[in-house]
């Protein structure tokens, strides 16, 4: 039995507009809950980086900043980790087809960095594509060694 399954459990669900504005608040919304799971500084650095480089990619790459497509943005936070999952309704992409940005030949190219970055944060990463169109992204961090949630200074 995995020790998400001991206490509470909390799942937010948003439907968010393709805008910058909106990748803010879903980033802020995911610090708190993450803080409330309990982990440290470095990883609430990494978990803001990895969801925030995926909700730009998903308004700005999927939805294209188009008011009439949406984000649908869910995180799923247990006593030991957090499961964050973003959709877009735009045209998709496969993941191979990303240039590696630490082939000499990408290493200029802007592109494909911010994936890289996501990798490095999270201890999960999945890419989905939806019928009849769109992305969906998986994000899962889960707290070294299971630590119960230490008080914050204050």
């Amino acid at each position: 039995m995995s020790d998400d399954t001991l206490g509470d459990v909390c799942t937010v669900e948003k439907v968010l507009d393709s805008t910058l504005e909106s990748v803010d608040v879903a980033e802020l919304l995911v610090m708190d809950l993450a803080l409330s799971a309990g982990f440290d500084e470095d990883d609430l650095m990494g978990i803001s980086l990895a969801v925030r480089e995926c909700l730009v990619n998903a308004v700005k790459h999927g939805n294209r900043f188009s008011e009439l497509k949406k984000v649908r943005f869910q995180v799923l936070q247990a006593p030991n980790r957090i499961t964050v999952k973003i959709r877009d309704e735009g045209a998709g992409f496969k993941l191979e087809d990303v240039p590696d940005p630490l082939a000499e030949e990408n290493l200029m190219r802007s592109s494909g960095r911010g994936l890289f970055l996501i990798r490095a944060f999270v201890d999960e990463f999945t890419v989905r594509g939806l019928e009849p169109h769109g992305t969906e992204v998986t994000l899962i961090k889960s707290r070294a060694n299971g630590h119960p949630p230490s008080s914050p200074p204050g």
